[in-house]
């Protein structure tokens, strides 16, 4: 698939997802959260890598609030010396917004290193059955993800889950994605 064809795979999708109500962003971010929670790989898991929502994404912080006994870190778009993910601790008093819009951690608090976490939740504009997702186009989750060796869950509603997303060999895969409808493991070939 061409890069413009993916571009459009990605306008479509987000067209889909910006066209949601905020009831429906609630309702399907509860049902998420309410999966994840009662999921047996996210019980024992002490430090959780989430996000803050943007847009009609769906929100983690009712999960985030329900286990407070847990250690959520949530990234910071860099992109000087190079474009890239750091980790901080999730601290909402101290959140700021980035140019993009969305909230992240103030570079001030202590970083996290990949490897401390055990379970990753990522966000995407789509993902496929397979586990490969369909950013936003900046490449910041490709980058990253192979740093994580924890497990990787895609985050997406049940309706911007497609039979393939284009993906190309720089492209990372999740092991699981969660939907308003649960967790299921992704199939993992290409």
């Amino acid at each position: 698939m061409s890069a413009s064809e993916k571009s459009l795979l990605r306008a479509r999708r987000r067209a889909l997802r910006d066209a949601m109500t905020g009831e429906d962003v609630a309702s399907a971010s509860a049902r998420v959260c309410e999966h994840l929670a009662a999921w047996p790989v996210f019980q024992p898991a002490r430090a959780v890598m989430a996000y803050m929502a943007f847009g009609n994404e769906i929100s983690l912080v009712p999960l985030m609030n329900s286990f407070g006994d847990k250690r959520w870190v949530i990234p910071r778009i860099v992109k000087n010396p190079e474009p890239q993910l750091i980790l901080y601790p999730y601290d909402p008093g101290r959140l700021v917004q980035h140019p993009y819009g969305m909230l992240e951690p103030d570079a001030s608090l202590p970083v996290i290193e990949p490897r401390e976490i055990d379970l990753a939740l990522v966000p995407g504009v789509a993902f496929d059955r397979r586990g490969y997702r369909l950013g936003f186009g900046g490449g910041f989750y490709d980058r990253f993800l192979p740093r994580v060796t924890a497990v990787k869950v895609g985050i997406v509603y049940a309706a911007l889950i497609v039979d393939r997303v284009p993906d190309d060999p720089h492209d990372q895969r999740v092991d699981f994605l969660a939907s308003e409808l649960g967790v299921h493991q992704s199939i993992g070939d290409r």
